[in-house]
């Protein structure tokens, strides 16, 4: 009887060690993702890696006036040259600065600056186009008329893949 008891005891006694040791590695872990993720998070929000929309927004000419009528955008400044004899591609070296893109319904505000002519303001209208900027708004800034692309797609979303079915 005595030897049962000791037994049982002895079980019990493991069960509360493996209990024990199992809810100290659980807070291990669970701690180690959090250190992760704030050092993480921490590390992203360097002007050498823009990581998030936040940054992106706050970093726009004008954040304010552009999250208000539009949506902030990197911009992205590079020449490319082509060869015809021999055929040859040439880049040059990209330059990456904030800008805005305004809706079409906000162009007014370019109006009431002066930066735009109601002729520039038609011209990009009829290509059911938008203006885009960089630089602040008071400064001179470089006025654009860009079209949106919706052909290239978002490729960070998810894409729903569709079956095809064969005659």
């Amino acid at each position: 009887m005595v030897q049962r008891t000791q037994i049982s005891s002895n079980k019990s006694f493991s069960f509360r060690t493996n209990t024990t040791i199992a809810a100290i590695i659980g807070t291990a872990l669970v701690v180690g993702i959090l250190i992760g993720v704030s050092v993480s998070t921490v590390a992203n929000s360097s002007p050498d890696n823009v990581a998030s929309s936040t940054y992106i927004d706050s970093s726009a000419p004008d954040a304010d006036v552009c999250v208000q009528y539009g949506a902030s955008a990197i911009v992205t400044d590079a020449r490319i040259f082509v060869t015809l004899n021999p055929f040859r591609v040439y880049v040059s070296q990209p330059r990456m600065q904030p800008g805005c893109v305004l809706r079409t319904s906000d162009w007014s505000i370019l109006q009431q600056k002066n930066l735009v002519t109601s002729q520039q303001i038609s011209t990009c209208k009829n290509s059911l186009n938008t203006f885009a900027y960089t630089g602040k708004l008071e400064n001179s800034p470089q006025i654009s008329c860009v079209y949106p692309n919706n052909a290239a797609g978002n490729l960070f979303v998810p894409q729903a893949t569709t079956a095809t079915t064969t005659p």
